[in-house]
Order: structure tokens, then sequence, then C-alpha cells
């Protein structure tokens, strides 16, 4: 089925660039491609990208109804999620086959993720904060220094708009399982001044979130407890921004989200954390010379996590080895200048520091570490010719200097497709826990001695954004030197090799009252190290997904459905837990009954079909839900 499936989408790419082709100069020159910030950490349209982008909006989220980011992201070009159960369970994002911790998540320009794992808590970010999501595959740490090997996705939260005057807004959700959300704010603005500011939270009763029986005890959740699992979460977020008439701008974002979520445990590893994640950030932009624009960034991002057992904090209850809490913290600050040398030349430098703290009941041998980045980067149009070239140096108080680079080219065609060759390099610092989490009762859980990752990428792509059309095809490929993965007693060591070769490919068009994207993803990750797992798959990776959003407007009415597919996957480096391939439907539909209100239903699974993202552990079934909604 899957096989068919990943043909069917292929030859819709094929249909739609022809169609895209077919597209007259007329509708070229009106179109509205969209602007991002992201791939080169200035405006441009993603036709001058030169690197697979996709962009989610507010109005996109709205019609899909997702009640998380991994709703959101599943089945994108790259993507690949692993979730240990369901709502409220720990994600983690696989792009373009690289590590989950190879991909920098931004919140309104702020580096997010705890520096003990290295992940970012994506499953505590509501979406209802969010206006927009940019995902840039493809390497660019000589833009933004550590992690952004296989990618970076920036999340942009509600702002209100200029002389938008004063705007309530509340949503109301309930559905399976107990489920019952609530989020209510104001936005507003004037010609100058834009604010927004909203509370909500979250409640589930939950799934048995691992699937084990007594004679599985020992493995993946290491202890069989069939209770369902609980998730509730708290969560409020604000913006203030000031413009004055000579375009100088101050912001200010602020995010906080608070979770307490149940899983399978004992007394050994707990059964309930309390999480917390807080962002945030300033920025002040001003124009000293009418070539020179000046950016200051200043940030920080927090990840708490305490650990219970039965009620009991965890680190009193088995105190000579248990964990009780961590609490890790990034200062970040960036001074960036863009200077205009000529009319389509932009020089882009700048620099970049951010310091890494990590306290807890956990002895680290080492809590505290600094990086500072300095980053330069030319882009210029030359006819239908397009280059970019940007270079990176880091110093880390850990690791000592790395230095990355990048080089694209882009050709736009007078019908409107552009070209794009690149080729880039990145780097990854091993997070506290590869370094420094001590051994648990004696069986060592760290690697000292391991190495950074380093990678050099080499991509090549054809795309073109219209007005009402948008269609992409990229090819790539990423070798990965030393590798950090998970041996067979769970303790990080470095793969000398990985090598990962993908084809991408997204389509999408807006007609009248019908809306259709659909997404292709073809990959290869694979370990390269010539060693006894040689040509194995690399861990909870899917060699190929596909899917499609279809929507159609009826008047009062919008009706929908997504259908995606995944192949199968493997939970370890040796692929011997196999988690088979599955397909699910989501089927939607809304009413706007009155100005500003709404109404929302969505059943989503509609087959039920069971299947895992993580090995042992469980997946909603066929789930309902319905909103009512007011204002924006």
């Amino acid at each position: 089925m899957l096989n068919k499936t990943a043909l069917a989408a292929a030859l819709l790419l094929s249909l739609a660039a022809q169609a895209a082709y077919a597209q007259s100069n007329d509708e070229q020159n009106d179109s509205l491609t969209p602007v991002i910030v992201t791939a080169t950490r200035t405006a441009i349209t993603a036709n001058e990208a030169l690197s697979s982008v996709t962009v989610i909006t507010r109005e996109d989220i709205e019609r899909l109804q997702p009640l998380s980011v991994a709703d959101l992201l599943t089945g994108l070009p790259g993507v690949s999620i692993g979730q240990t159960g369901g709502i409220g369970g720990q994600t983690s994002l696989y792009l373009r086959g690289t590590n989950a911790d190879h991909v920098l998540v931004l919140i309104d320009g702020v580096r997010i993720g705890s520096v003990s794992i290295g992940l970012p808590a994506l499953e505590q970010i509501p979406v209802q904060a969010i206006d927009r999501i940019e995902i840039v595959r493809g390497p660019r740490a000589s833009l933004y220094g550590s992690d952004a090997i296989g990618g970076v996705i920036q999340i942009f939260t509600k702002h209100g708009q200029p002389n938008g005057g004063i705007s309530p807004s509340v949503s109301v959700t309930g559905g399976s399982h107990g489920y019952v959300s609530g989020q209510a704010g104001v936005s507003g603005g004037d010609a100058h001044l834009w604010y927004n500011a909203s509370l909500g939270g979250t409640y589930s009763g939950g799934i048995p979130n691992c699937r084990m029986g007594a004679a599985e005890v020992g493995v993946a959740c290491f202890v069989d407890d069939p209770r369902n699992d609980a998730y509730r979460n708290w969560n409020g977020f604000a913006n203030f921004g000031y413009r004055w008439d000579n375009g100088t701008e101050l912001a200010f974002d602020w995010l906080r989200s608070k979770s307490n979520a149940e899983y399978a445990g004992s007394p050994y590893g707990g059964n309930d954390a309390l999480e917390e994640q807080y962002v945030a950030g300033a920025r002040l932009s001003f124009m000293p010379l009418s070539i020179w624009k000046v950016t200051l960034n200043a940030g920080q991002s927090r990840d708490y996590d305490d650990t219970f057992y039965q009620g009991t904090y965890f680190g009193q209850y088995y105190p000579r080895m248990a964990t009780g809490y961590f609490n890790s913290r990034r200062n970040q600050a960036s001074w960036q200048n863009d200077i205009t040398l000529s009319t389509n030349q932009l020089l882009t430098v700048g620099v970049d520091y951010q310091q890494e703290h990590i306290a807890s009941d956990t002895a680290f041998q080492e809590t505290t570490r600094g990086d500072t980045g300095t980053f330069a980067q030319y882009q210029g149009t030359f006819g239908q010719n397009e280059v970019q070239v940007s270079g990176r140096h880091d110093h880390n108080d850990q690791f000592g200097n790395h230095n990355t680079g990048s080089a694209a080219w882009g050709y736009h065609f007078q019908n409107g497709p552009v070209l794009s060759v690149s080729y880039g390099t990145a780097f990854h610092a091993p997070t506290f826990d590869d370094l420094y989490f001590p051994a648990f009762g004696g069986i060592p859980t760290a690697n000292p001695d391991l190495k950074p990752e380093t990678s050099h990428s080499a991509e090549i792509g054809l795309t073109q954004q219209l007005q009402h059309w948008n269609w992409g095809v990229n090819a790539y490929q990423t070798t990965i030197n030393d590798l950090i993965v998970l041996d067979q007693n769970f303790v990080p060591q470095n793969l000398s090799r990985a090598r990962i070769r993908g084809l991408e490919g997204q389509f999408g068009f807006n007609l009248d009252d019908w809306r259709v994207q659909s997404y292709l993803t073809l990959m290869q990750p694979k370990n390269d190290d010539g060693g006894a797992d040689n040509g194995k798959l690399l861990q909870r990776r899917a060699q190929r997904t596909a899917r499609i959003d279809v929507d159609r407007k009826l008047g009062r009415f919008n009706v929908g459905a997504t259908f995606f597919a995944s192949s199968k996957r493997y939970d370890d480096i040796a692929n011997t837990e196999r988690m088979g391939g599955y397909a699910t439907t989501d089927l939607r539909a809304s009413y706007t009954f009155a100005q500003d209100w709404q109404v929302e239903a969505k059943l989503a699974n509609v087959f039920d079909h069971n299947y895992e993202t993580v090995y042992y552990y469980n997946q909603l079934g066929r789930t309902w839900y319905l909103t009512v909604r007011y204002g924006l």
C-alpha cells in the first residue's frame, strides 16, 4: 500500500510541475510569494531562499485544527516524528534523517531546547500561541552555529495588528479521553503600537502510553503499568512592540508553558513529570544610515523538569540513585548588521553569544559552557542569477574552534521556476547528558570521550512559488561524521559515519474554493561506518512518507481531510526493533454561524489504526474533538 501511495504522490508532483510550468507570465508577475526570515536571517521571498522551505500560516493552523506541533509537522518533507504515547508524550523530530538534536528550533528568534538532553520540548508549545512556522531544510550552521545540521524551524507567536483596535478572542475544545482545552486573550494596536496576551490550559485523561505485558518488563518502558497517563498544561504568552516614524522598532516576546505528564514508571524512574518551558526575548532594530540596518537581540530560554513517583518527589523517594530535577538555562544575545552594498546586493555580518547552564541534584561534572560565533553572509542577484555565500567561526568553551560555511547558486527562469544548487557544512556539540550524566547504580550512562558531530551536505532543487500554485523537488545527500547514537546499553557512542540521501517533493494549489497541498519524502538514512551494522537504517526514521491535505469551502462551511502514510522504521541501530508502516485519515469541518464565531469538528485516525513511532509506545486511535471559537 505504501509503495502505491508513494507512486501516486510522485505522479501528483509530476503533474503539478507540468501545471506550474503552464502558468502565464501575467500570473507570475501578480504572484504573492511568502516572505521568510529564517533561511538567511533577512527578509526574502520563498523563491529567493535557494533551499527547501515550508511555511505554515495561521490560516493553515485554523484550517487543519491540530492539537499539537507534532500534528502540524507530521508528513512535511523530510520530517519524521517519534512520540512516546499520546497527547503530551515526549516528541522528537528528525529532519532529513538527522538526529533529533540536529534541528535548531527558535521561538521568535530565541533558541530553545534543554541543554541537558539537547531536545526542544515541542509537546509543550501550545498551538494556540502560534502565528506561523518556517521550516528550512538543510544545514544552516554557517548562520546559526551548533545544532543546525538537518535544518532550522522557527515558530512565531501571535502578535497584535497595527491599527487593529482591541480584539478579544476565546476558544473551548472538548473531545475523546476527557480532552478539554481553553484559551482566552486580547490583542490590538494602532499606527505605532501592537500587543497581544493570552492564557490557556489543556487536560487529557490520556491513554496507557506504554504497551507492555509482564513478560516484557525489562525492555522499552521497563515496567508493566496499564493505567491511563493523564496530561495537564497551563500556558501564557504575551508580546509588545512599538515602531517609530523613522523605522526604529522595539519588541518584547514572552511564553511560558507548564505541564504535568504522567507516564508508565517505577520507583527507579518515577511516573510523573512536572515540566516547564520559559522563553523571553527583546529586540531593537534601527538604521544609523540609509544602507545600514542594525538588529540587537537578547533572550533567555529555560527548561525545568521535576520527577515524582506516586506523588512523592523522586529525589527524596530513592535518594541513592534518583535524579529529581533539572533546571536548564540558556542566555543568548546577538548583534546583526545588514549593509546594502548596491541594488540587489546585501552583506550581513554579526556576532552571536550564548551561555548554557544546568542545575540539578545530579552531580554533573560540568555545569556551564559558552559559545561565541561570528558570521558573515553575502546575497547578490545578477540578472537571472542569484548567489548566497556565508561563513561562521564558533569558539566553544569545551570543544574549541569550529568553522562552517555554505554556498548556494540559483537561476530564475523566465517563466518562474528557480533552479538551485547548494553545499554546506555544520556541527553539533554533545549535550551535558551525553558527556557528564553520572553513572546510574554504578552503570555508565555518559561518555566524556565523545567528539562533536560534523557534516557536509549537497543539494539540488527546482521550485516555484506562484499566487495560486506552488511546487518543488529537492534532492540531497548529507554525510555525518562521528554521529552520536546509543548503543545496546543506552550509552552514547560516536558512529564513524552516516550517509543520508533523500528526495523531497511538495505541490499545492488554491483555486476558487479548493485548496490542495501534498508532500512526499523518499529517504535513505543509513549507517555507513563499515561495521556490523553497516547499511542499517538510523533509528526512528521512515524511508517513505506521503501526505495530502484537501479542503473545500462551501459558503459558511469548510470541509477537509488529511491522508498520511509512512513506511516502516526501526528503534535501534541493529534494526531488530521494527515498527511497521501505517496510514491515517483525518476529517474536519467548520461552520461560521455568526460574525467572528465559528464551530469546528475533527475526527482523527478515522479507521482506528494501531501504530507506533517509538517502540512499545501507543499512539491515539480514533478520536474526536469539537471546538467553539470567537475572534482570531
